[in-house]
């Protein structure tokens, strides 16, 4: 049996900032990984001390979707960056994506656990 084909990680990209830049909400590619499966991140910025970062994996229900990689606590834009700079230790490939929205789940249809 073959496995299902699997988007790659920039066209998924791609999709994403155009679909918040549909809904007026502007999102801007702030790193490219690596093309085919890089780690996405993205960074719900909205506005002071109302950031937060989410990261795709498997949630504690055993599917698959976005987790609050972050942490459960609301932080400014610089300890969000922080946390990506450490992030990037581990994982260069990753690829980064701010959105000027806090809401994650107008613009993903997987899952969020917070």
């Amino acid at each position: 049996m073959s496995a299902e084909p699997r988007l790659k990680t920039e066209l998924w990209v791609k999709a994403f900032i155009r679909r918040c830049w549909s809904a007026d909400v502007p999102a801007l590619l702030m790193r490219r990984g690596e093309t085919d499966s890089g780690t996405i991140m993205l960074k719900m910025n909205g506005g002071a001390d109302n950031v937060c970062v989410y990261a795709r994996g498997l949630l504690t229900s055993g599917e698959w979707g976005w987790r609050r990689a972050s942490g459960p606590n609301l932080l400014s834009d610089q300890d969000a960056d922080a946390y990506v700079d450490r992030q990037l230790r581990y994982d260069s490939d990753l690829w980064l994506v701010e959105v000027e929205n806090d809401d994650i789940t107008r613009f993903v249809d997987d899952p969020v656990e917070s």
